[in-house]
């Protein structure tokens, strides 16, 4: 669902891929090549949500309340990010939180259930992980890196070839 609120109109690239089951609301930017997927939650209604250039926000993640995803960075499943800025071709992992003020550093990695608490600046390329999150080692050429390359065409091939399609009887093996 893509709808304005108070006036704000999310503003998405043609190239973009908003699963239809994603929520966007007020004062979003979807910028080209980016993807949402199913569940996720974009609700700017308290400060401007950009998603910047092939960027990808995953599966019931919630992004809210003046947050920039970066380019070609990944947002995992059901991570939340709220006014905080991930860096480009960073990652933050599945069911992480991202509080106000902090950032996520160039090709940096937030582990799995790991928190970032409030105005933590996270360098570039470090792996961060627990709670609260803590640095655990430098990263190089990490593979995650290029998960924005994968999802954009991942996005193109959902474009392409998936449909909704209706519930019917299904028909017992025989």
């Amino acid at each position: 669902m893509i709808r304005s609120f108070d006036g704000a109109k999310p503003e998405i690239a043609e190239s973009a891929y908003v699963d239809e089951s994603a929520v966007v609301v007020g004062e979003v930017t979807i910028e080209t090549d980016a993807s949402v997927w199913p569940g996720t939650v974009l609700r700017g209604d308290n400060g401007r949500i950009v998603v910047r250039e092939g960027a990808n926000v995953q599966d019931n993640a919630t992004i809210h309340e003046g947050s920039e995803i970066g380019p070609y960075a990944t947002v995992g499943h059901n991570a939340i990010v709220h006014g905080a800025t991930v860096g480009e071709r960073a990652m933050v992992g599945m069911g992480a939180v991202v509080l106000d003020r902090s950032t996520i550093g160039r090709e940096s990695l937030v582990g799995a259930n790991s928190l970032v608490t409030e105005g933590t600046e996270v360098p570039a390329s470090v792996l961060v992980a627990g709670t609260p999150a803590e640095v655990i080692k430098e990263v190089e050429d990490s593979p995650w890196s290029g998960a924005g390359d994968h999802y954009v065409g991942l996005a193109k091939r959902y474009e392409e070839t998936s449909e909704v399609v209706e519930r019917g009887a299904v028909e017992p093996d025989e």
